[in-house]
């Protein structure tokens, strides 16, 4: 429980930043679903851009590890690529 009137604050704040990238990273996952779950690979490859570009940026703000981006970003385009 928070005690004095900088720690109500952190929470409060910590709370809006975990619904902001709960959202995205929603999202994000989402898109990645869709690009693995597609059989055409000319749709695969229009969207891929798009998403690993949301990738990039959970990465950026820190939503996700670095390294977990690069990974993800490989196994699209493996996938992407066996089409």
């Amino acid at each position: 429980m928070a005690n004095n009137a900088s720690a109500e604050k952190a929470n409060r704040q910590g709370e809006r930043q975990r619904l902001h990238n709960r959202y995205y990273a929603k999202t994000t996952r989402n898109a990645i679903r869709d690009i693995r779950n597609t059989k055409d690979k000319k749709t695969a490859e229009e969207n891929a851009p798009k998403v690993f570009a949301m990738i990039d940026k959970l990465a950026k703000i820190g939503v996700i590890h670095k390294n977990k981006a690069s990974n993800l970003k490989s196994g699209l385009q493996v996938y992407i690529n066996k089409l």
